[in-house]
């Protein structure tokens, strides 16, 4: 069933909204409102009723809610004083009060044909039943179920729904065609086989205009709890995928001429630079965010990116702080504004208060990213850093862990392994420090904070020529290093810890 209204369509299976024949990007939590708004349309609908249905309970600020309720005006031609379709009745809540037509797909169809939207499009196909029993069918189904329901929670996505991608069980349709049906760049599909007390699962991500396949992994596992294994290949499939789609997205933009980037094109081509983790990389993933910015001021990822990335930068010693923070918070703010359930728009306040020493405030806004996305690795990760910084290093050293077990091919898996190896070093177990701080350099040879934990851990470990040799790969990677540098930007809270930290780079040579 679509929905026809004002020269307006929208499609609940395949969520998206049309305006005549062009695509209109919506937000995905606008999109639940607006359609929530549409399907009640008799009667008006209760401040309290949305939270409950957009929002699933979850507690939401008044302006969040207003926020909502104009963009989902914008969307479809109106605006708080016309008022046209979304009318809001004093004290009692909102109502669509357009003329609203009914109408079977194929009705419609003619009226809305498919438009590849900005944000790349994802579709979850049902997971094959490999063994063909049919009582084995609600675990694949229920595999490929999570898998929508978490992607859905990735802001940078358009995920089609269930209704739509379960029309395909069982049929053989070829992949271009499917990707056209439902107007997508991507598929998912799998296979669940079950062997006695084991079951094998496997999973891959393909690319739709080129039939190619982007990742896939396999999953055995011991057949002793369905829900938990369930939930840990979701957990492990959702956050491989998030990755390897930007990773192509990025390729997609590399390829486009320079006259024809968006928005997302000057993001996705931002991403690979911040992940390389150079100051020459820092700079152009700044110049080229501060590009989608001028595109969009309003674009929620593109200014959540910019904070994270400049408050990155600041850490590493390649940003003036006394200027970097203060752009990156008005950054953080906006992307809040623009959208407050993007996990990033969080990250980006989290960092912002970590080095304003608001320790509770940046472990709150951190636990807000994470419960709007708890597959985010990159938050996990940067929550690690605080909770070591508050003394909690076990927990620290447990998020960092867990995110490089979430995401290990990671393009940020040194960054975890430093954090890792952080918080151990705030635990005074120094030779695990020593070996993690000597993995996350491994990886990325550039990584500054990875050489200053090396530092500091082989110093307290008693090894001073490893000392003295991470201390010169330190002062390579950052030549204006010294002990007023690292006392002003530590990020710790508690004066003992904090001279735990100086001393380690007084014995290892740093003046």
């Amino acid at each position: 069933m679509q929905f026809v209204f004002d020269n307006h369509v929208l499609d609940p299976d395949r969520r998206e909204l049309h305006r005549g024949s062009a695509a209109v990007a919506v937000e995905p939590q606008v999109f639940d409102l607006l359609l929530h708004l549409v399907q009640n349309r008799d009667r008006v609908v209760s401040k309290d009723d949305l939270i409950a249905s957009v929002w699933r309970g979850r507690i939401v600020s008044d302006s969040t809610l207003a926020s909502r309720i104009n963009a989902a005006r914008r969307a479809i031609g109106d605006n708080g004083d016309a008022q046209r379709l979304i009318r809001t009745v004093s004290r009692r809540g909102v109502r669509f009060v357009g003329s609203v037509d009914a109408r079977a797909d194929a009705a419609v169809a003619r009226l809305a044909p498919t438009v590849r939207t900005e944000r790349p499009g994802i579709a979850v196909l049902p997971f094959m039943n490999a063994n063909g029993e049919p009582e084995q069918d609600y675990f694949a189904d229920g595999i490929a179920e999570d898998i929508i329901t978490e992607l859905s929670r990735l802001r940078w996505f358009l995920v089609i729904a269930r209704n739509s991608s379960f029309t395909y069980k069982a049929k053989p349709v070829p992949m271009k065609q499917i990707g056209e049906e439902l107007g997508v760049g991507y598929l998912v599909e799998g296979s669940v086989r079950k062997s006695g007390e084991r079951v094998r699962i496997t999973a891959q991500l393909n690319e739709v205009a080129t039939g190619k396949q982007l990742w896939a992994e396999r999953y055995d596992r011991q057949l002793s709890d369905v829900f938990a294994i369930q939930d840990e290949i979701t957990e492990a499939v959702v956050a491989a995928i998030e990755p390897q789609v930007w990773a192509n997205e990025s390729f997609r933009a590399q390829r486009k001429a320079p006259e024809n980037l968006d928005a997302w094109d000057l993001v996705m081509r931002a991403l690979p630079h911040y992940w390389r983790v150079t100051k020459e990389d820092h700079r152009l993933a700044r110049q080229l965010l501060e590009r989608a910015i001028a595109v969009d001021p309003n674009y929620a990822q593109a200014l959540a990116v910019f904070a994270v990335s400049i408050m990155f930068g600041a850490h590493m010693g390649w940003e003036n702080l006394a200027t970097a923070v203060p752009e990156a918070e008005s950054a953080a703010l906006g992307a809040v504004r623009a959208d407050g359930e993007d996990p990033w728009a969080h990250l980006a306040l989290a960092t912002i208060h970590l080095h304003r020493g608001r320790f509770d405030d940046s472990l709150a806004a951190f636990e807000m990213a994470l419960s709007l996305n708890p597959n985010f690795s990159l938050a996990l990760g940067y929550y690690g850093l605080v909770l070591s910084a508050v003394g909690r290093w076990q927990q620290g050293a447990d998020a960092a862990r867990r995110a490089l077990r979430l995401s290990p091919r990671d393009p940020f898996s040194a960054i975890f392994s430093g954090v890792a190896a952080y918080a151990e070093f705030v635990g005074r177990n120094y030779e695990e420090a020593v070996r993690l701080a000597r993995e996350g350099v491994r990886q990325r040879p550039e990584f500054v904070g990875g050489y200053r934990i090396l530092t500091a851990a082989a110093a307290m470990a008693g090894d001073s020529e490893l000392a003295r040799s991470a201390l010169q790969e330190l002062r390579r990677t950052q030549p204006d290093i010294s002990l007023a540098w690292v006392e002003s930007q530590m990020l710790v809270r508690g004066t003992a810890e904090r001279a735990h930290y100086l001393e380690a780079f007084r014995r290892a040579g740093l003046e």
